[in-house]
């Protein structure tokens, strides 16, 4: 064998000894974790969400901008294809439209694996709304806390609109509320492309990127007329928002892994 031959041949080997290295890099190590990130876009029924500044129309016609907007999501919990899942600890997340750091959130020591759903809740489970007022995500000094009424507002917006019969033409929407017939709690779930998984590894780090449509607070189940509807903090009226939103608020975008 001439040294061309040799060399051809200890080539080959080295490629395939490295493409069986990589191989077995891609598949899960049960004793291994790894993280990933939420990230979460806000959005006005397809359009960015610019706080104060934007005009936006609702279903039923009328014109209105938004100045603040805040959400919680809660209790995530992501589930492979056979069934198995992993709820992650002590997962509550405020998303503040204002601070663009918070909507971009990063998951550590999760199992390795290939996950093909997620689950979470929006707003906070009954569990922690009753045991008062607590810390990190849900430090009432957040502004996301009734103290009147010992409980936390799940989903925040505020705006204007000429429509509105309120002093100002304000917008005033506090979602919130864990009491039948009022209780406004809601779950959002969504399978992934069997594809293209959310793959968690140790050495990698993939995005989950969510689109958050303002908008569909106003529209689904029952489309919002401000000059009827333009208040509610809890109550019959959270819960027709309520209801609105639970199938119109979060859009899986893409995975990035």
């Amino acid at each position: 064998m001439n040294i061309k031959n040799i060399l051809v041949t200890l080539f080959a080997i080295l490629t395939l000894g490295f493409t069986s290295c990589k191989k077995e890099k891609q598949q899960p190590d049960a004793n291994q974790t790894g993280s990933f990130t939420l990230e979460f876009d806000n959005t006005v029924n397809g359009a960015q969400l610019m706080l104060n500044t934007q005009n936006y129309t609702n279903a039923n016609g009328d014109s209105y901008t938004i100045s603040t907007f805040k959400y919680y999501v809660s209790n995530v919990k992501l589930s492979k294809a056979d069934g198995t899942t992993y709820s992650i600890p002590e997962s509550y997340i405020l998303v503040d439209a204002s601070k663009p750091s918070s909507s971009l959130i990063s998951i550590a020591d999760v199992p390795e694996g290939d996950y093909t759903k997620i689950n979470f809740t929006i707003g906070v489970n009954k569990e922690r709304n009753l045991a008062g007022a607590q810390t990190g995500a849900l430090d009432p000094a957040l502004g996301m806390f009734w103290t009147w009424n010992s409980g936390y507002i799940f989903v925040k917006l505020e705006g204007n609109s000429p429509q509105s019969t309120a002093a100002n033409h304000t917008l005033t929407f506090h979602i919130g509320g864990i009491v039948d017939p009022n209780n406004t709690i809601r779950t959002f779930s969504t399978d992934f492309n069997v594809a293209n998984p959310l793959r968690i590894r140790e050495d990698k780090k993939p995005q989950l990127h969510f689109k958050v449509n303002a908008g569909s607070l106003f529209t689904g189940k029952q489309n919002v007329n401000f000059a009827q509807l333009n208040f509610t903090m809890g109550g019959a009226n959270s819960v027709i928002v309520a209801n609105n939103y639970v199938s119109g608020l979060f859009e899986l975008d893409h995975i990035h892994n």
